[in-house]
């Protein structure tokens, strides 16, 4: 008698972008109904959901009300680093990955800010483009074209070799200081840990370039990434062995995480 062998287990640990992979602005709605009923079903049987973003709390908070979702995420990674869970009221952090994140960027900063002038100086006399700080790094940039913001961030990366831990983070003409500890990916590989599970048990999907740490299956074992995503995501999904839709944002999700459940 051949031996029978149970089917492998649906991915527990479901992460996905938010903007472009599963929220598409001008869509009505912005997620598809499928992705719900499909979420709602898996979390039912146990899966949690991680929205794994670029966006601080306010703004994903506030894009998730205009969606009108009826499914909550359990967890939340925001500014591609932070963690948060759902207490079942609100979303609470993570304190010691938080404060330890902090800590790090912090002392990581203290030796970028007095290039900080340099830097936006050569970024001024070059392009359009503004230069700026916020609460999460000291140099942030939104360019006027997508071209302009490739070429200022191939001069940034050559000035990260130069800082031990420094790295640029970009998802289409934005892009960002971080330190490289902490990103989409390892964020993820955390809650991972915290779950008690491992990358075989977790689902991915992202379109964007700030995506690419989280899309290997040494993070999650099911990669997905819808038809819009930018072309350095579909060469690293392909090269990875996961799955290019032909599908556009959340509908590339929805049809992924079926397909694989199967």
């Amino acid at each position: 008698m051949r031996p029978v062998h149970p089917p492998a287990p649906g991915p527990l640990l479901i992460a996905t972008d938010f903007d472009g992979t599963l929220f598409a602005e001008f869509e009505d709605p912005p997620v598809p109904p499928a992705f719900e009923e499909t979420l709602a079903a898996l979390q039912a049987r146990g899966a949690r959901w991680v929205i794994n973003t670029g966006r601080d709390l306010p703004g994903l908070l506030e894009a998730l009300a205009r969606a009108r979702l009826r499914v909550q995420p359990d967890y939340l990674v925001l500014v591609e680093r932070e963690l948060y869970r759902h207490d079942g009221v609100r979303y609470v952090p993570l304190e010691d990955w938080n404060r330890r994140c902090a800590e790090t960027h912090a002392a990581l900063f203290a030796r970028v800010q007095p290039d900080v002038p340099r830097l936006t100086a050569w970024v001024n006399a070059r392009f359009s483009a503004m230069v700026y700080a916020d609460a999460w790094s000291p140099f942030c940039l939104v360019a006027g074209r997508a071209e302009d913001a490739e070429a200022i961030c191939r001069h940034l990366e050559a000035y990260c070799r130069e800082v031990p831990g420094l790295t640029v983070v970009r998802n289409d003409v934005y892009a960002r200081f971080s330190h490289v500890d902490f990103s989409k990916g390892t964020a993820l590989a955390e809650l991972t840990r915290r779950a008690g599970l491992t990358a075989e048990s977790v689902f991915a999907a992202g379109d964007h370039l700030n995506d690419l740490p989280m899309l290997r299956r040494t993070v999650a074992r099911w990669l997905v990434c819808p038809a819009n995503a930018v072309p350095e995501v579909q060469e690293q999904v392909r090269r990875e062995g996961g799955e290019v839709s032909q599908l556009r944002h959340g509908h590339a999700v929805v049809a992924a995480l079926r397909r694989f459940l199967e």
